[in-house]
């Protein structure tokens, strides 16, 4: 067993529940205008034939606080677009001039950001469960090359601190998100 690589497959599997929990909660609301807001937005455009980034499609910028705006790359698809964003879950009404997708985004309410705080909670858990998961993969393939005897008992146990480590770090990373996604959240 190359313990390199080992611990270099975990490192990646571990970054990977990581990664995945800072993407979901950057699709949280937060009451500022963010153009990560829509980074999970998939806007149906018929006339290409596919489902398609809103990213990809147009041009997305917060030119105030409390605004984001949308200007497709092709104006045919702006209602595709338009349609897109009222279907979404985030709530927020577009208003279209012809050209550009004006998103105001609106205060939120005491209550409303108490929810939040408890998705983005149960987001941080599972990230947390998705990097204790690759760690228990991990230290099965180690008992594995232990029984059948590719690591000795001393790399072994060294191997352990190692994924120990790992697993602190990216559990470490995945809180401190959340405190912070927790904090942007609650401040009005």
């Amino acid at each position: 067993m190359d313990t390199d690589t080992f611990l270099l497959e975990t490192d990646e599997a571990m970054q990977k529940a990581a990664d995945f929990v800072s993407t979901e909660m950057s699709g949280i609301r937060t009451g500022k205008a963010s153009p990560a807001l829509l980074d999970n937005i998939h806007v149906n455009v018929p006339s290409y034939g596919a489902t398609m980034p809103l990213r990809q499609i147009a041009l997305v910028s917060s030119p105030e606080p409390r605004l984001l705006t949308v200007q497709p790359h092709d104006p045919s698809i702006l209602q595709d677009i338009e349609r897109a964003l009222r279907e979404s879950k985030l709530g927020i009404n577009p208003a279209s001039d012809g050209r550009i997708i004006r998103l105001p985004i609106p205060e939120l309410s005491e209550e409303r950001r108490r929810d939040l705080v408890k998705i983005i909670k149960d987001m941080a858990e599972q990230g947390r469960v998705r990097v204790r998961g690759a760690r228990k993969d991990s230290m099965d393939r180690l008992k594995t090359a232990l029984k059948s005897s590719d690591v000795t008992e001393d790399q072994f146990h060294d191997l352990e601190k190692e994924v120990q480590t790992l697993t602190d770090k990216h559990v470490k990373a995945i809180d401190e998100h959340f405190a912070a996604k927790e904090k942007d959240v609650m401040t009005v």
